[in-house]
């Protein structure tokens, strides 16, 4: 018999049979999991950058990671600015105590009503490693919130914000939606 023609089995067609190359028609999509089709679609999480003290550097936090720039005022969420809320504050004495004395307004709840603390910024003071005293004042903050650390960056003293970011900067980069180190 000729190839092509071998019988086939019931209900099968007479004739040769057809190959066809390339997709035929809509492919099927996979069945999708019922966890899959009540799971809400990822948003990305704004943030108001709030600096406790002067230079602690919430506008250039807010420029590279996105986010509302609320300088040293409370955000306004009535306004449309974000509720949830990052304190900033650079990892020198002056700036530890501006962030203590902020996170202490939270923990009173003398902050205004709505706003969300959700972690503190420390932006090194310069490069290097911290004296003791003050790796230890950042673990009894961080023992009472979450601590994101950026490290001494030399390119944001001349302007360049565009530069990429250190693997230390990376837990940050997560939190705040961009795209990581």
């Amino acid at each position: 018999m000729p190839r092509g023609h071998e019988p086939r089995g019931p209900g099968a067609p007479d004739g040769p049979e057809i190959w066809i190359r390339g997709a035929v028609g809509e492919a099927e999509q996979p069945p999708r999991r019922y966890e899959e089709e009540r799971r809400p679609a990822p948003r990305v999480r704004l943030f108001s950058w709030i600096a406790t003290h002067g230079g602690a550097g919430s506008s250039t936090l807010a420029t590279v990671f996105g986010g509302h720039d609320a300088g040293r005022d409370w955000p306004r969420p009535d306004r449309g600015e974000p509720a949830s809320v990052l304190l900033v504050g650079r990892t020198h004495a002056a700036g530890l105590d501006a962030v203590s004395h902020t996170l202490d307004i939270f923990r009173r709840g003398d902050a205004p009503p709505g706003l969300d603390l959700d972690a503190i910024v420390l932006v090194a003071d310069a490069p290097g490693r911290l004296p003791r005293q003050l790796t230890q004042r950042i673990k009894v903050i961080n023992s009472v919130i979450d601590v994101y650390r950026v490290p001494w960056m030399p390119a944001w003293r001349t302007g360049d914000l565009a530069v990429p970011l250190p693997r230390e900067a990376a837990p940050l980069a997560r939190l705040t939606g961009r795209t990581a180190p």
